[in-house]
């Protein structure tokens, strides 16, 4: 009989380094939509509070910290990674694993922006896409999620199926960047 071994997203592609920049899969543990049900996002929220530390994010805003974080996943939709969600918000919202379904990367160092600046539509300029700000858009040709992390850091999620092309989106933007400095 044939042995099974899982493997990440990205195994075998990362991490890469070019110029002063890297590119490195993360592992955010279980990964769970959190979708509240009619009229209780407030009481979610007070209950994603008590139970992990953190509030049901705003539009374009991620709460928490690495490791336990929240992030706004589209309409009435938030993805929760890091923890299992406690029992208690089953009250409150649908909860649908999700653990599976994403690659995620962390693009980090001096660059970080212009590289995503050949990739997606959206301005990620630090004046207006701060800390802790997220968004669902286009990179390249594949769906996205984009969240802040730091000052030239990003974690960027796309369909665990994209995750060869987007690390050599990522790669070929990374080159192009280090060629023009």
């Amino acid at each position: 009989m044939a042995e099974l071994t899982a493997k990440s997203p990205c195994g075998g592609l990362l991490p890469v380094t070019i110029g002063g920049m890297s590119l490195t899969e993360e592992q955010p543990g279980s990964m769970w939509i959190v979708a509240p049900f009619k009229g209780q996002q407030d009481a979610l929220s007070k209950a994603l509070e008590a139970a992990h530390g953190m509030a049901f994010p705003a539009v374009n805003r991620a709460t928490g910290k690495a490791g336990s974080r929240a992030v706004w996943f589209g309409r009435d939709m938030a993805l929760l990674m890091g923890p299992a969600p406690d029992a208690s918000l089953a009250k409150h919202a649908a909860l649908t694993d999700q653990s599976d379904a994403w690659a995620v990367v962390r693009l980090d160092g001096q660059g970080a922006e212009d590289v995503l600046a050949r990739l997606v539509p959206v301005d990620l300029r630090s004046r207006g896409f701060k800390r802790g700000h997220t968004a669902r858009t286009e990179l390249k040709h594949m769906m996205a999620s984009l969240t802040r992390t730091g000052p030239q850091a990003f974690q960027i999620m796309v369909f665990r199926s994209m995750a060869k092309t987007l690390v050599h989106d990522l790669k070929t933007a990374m080159e192009a960047v280090t060629a023009r400095g």
